[in-house]
């Protein structure tokens, strides 16, 4: 399954609707995760994004209270937008407006039910530009306050320090991440140096794989889940360190 039903107590999916309107009521953040369901090199499952969406939000719902603050987790929204992607099987997307729409809807049903702010949570670079319109409109139109969190780009030092700057899709990164929640969806045998075909600075590609042989981009076989576990607790602690920054604003 790509999205876990083992439900903790800060996940809304364990909850009854009187739990839930208590939980809204006193919650500082409600918390999207979203991910998406593409192809991810030869190694990887398709399920690479949604599974960093879920486990790395329950590693910010878990830390919050260190920090002060509430999280209620929704669940994942395992769909994307991932139309670049599918010249590979497996991959399944929603078009931009749809994934756009999809989102502003979500917000809204939380807006009704007293939430006090929505963060959302992404971990698929696709998904960005449809997030970011959809947060103007749920604010703009419900009333909402929308913190947007890509949550890479707060890990991306530590990244390009230890892998330098090639480490994008089903690389370094994403491989270390999948090995260390999920060791036994990662086909080792199978991790290789990915072969770029094109380097385009100019030109908008049509497909993913008119870029890369294989699919992904760096070598998968210099993961390290190790190190990415030190990154992990790391980017948490910024991420929760910046939302309660911005709140006191």
């Amino acid at each position: 399954m790509t999205v876990s039903l083992d439900f903790d107590e800060y996940d809304l999916g364990s909850m009854t609707s009187e739990d839930a309107a208590e939980a809204y009521e006193t919650a500082d953040f409600i918390v999207l995760p979203t991910g998406a369901i593409e192809q991810h090199s030869l190694h990887l499952p398709v399920s690479v994004d949604t599974l960093r969406a879920e486990n790395l939000t329950q590693e910010l719902a878990e830390m919050a209270p260190e920090f002060g603050l509430s999280l209620v987790r929704l669940p994942t929204l395992p769909y994307g937008y991932s139309e670049h992607h599918m010249t590979r099987e497996g991959t399944i997307t929603l078009m931009p407006d749809t994934y756009q729409k999809v989102i502003e809807e979500i917000g809204a049903s939380i807006a009704e039910h007293g939430a006090k702010r929505l963060l959302i949570v992404n971990c698929h670079g696709g998904n960005s530009s449809s997030l970011k319109l959809a947060s103007d409109r749920i604010q703009r139109d419900h009333g909402l306050e929308v913190h947007f969190v890509n949550w890479t780009n707060f890990a991306r030092d530590q990244l390009e320090e230890r892998f330098g700057t090639n480490w994008s899709h089903a690389g370094e990164h994403e491989t270390s991440v999948t090995e260390l929640f999920h060791p036994e969806l990662v086909r080792s045998e199978k991790k290789e140096k990915q072969t770029r075909k094109a380097n385009y600075e100019t030109r908008q590609y049509k497909w993913y794989t008119d870029t890369t042989e294989q699919g992904g981009r760096g070598d998968p076989r210099q993961s390290d889940p190790e190190f990415m576990e030190t990154v992990v607790e790391d980017t948490t602690e910024r991420i929760l360190t910046a939302l309660n920054t911005d709140i006191q604003q």
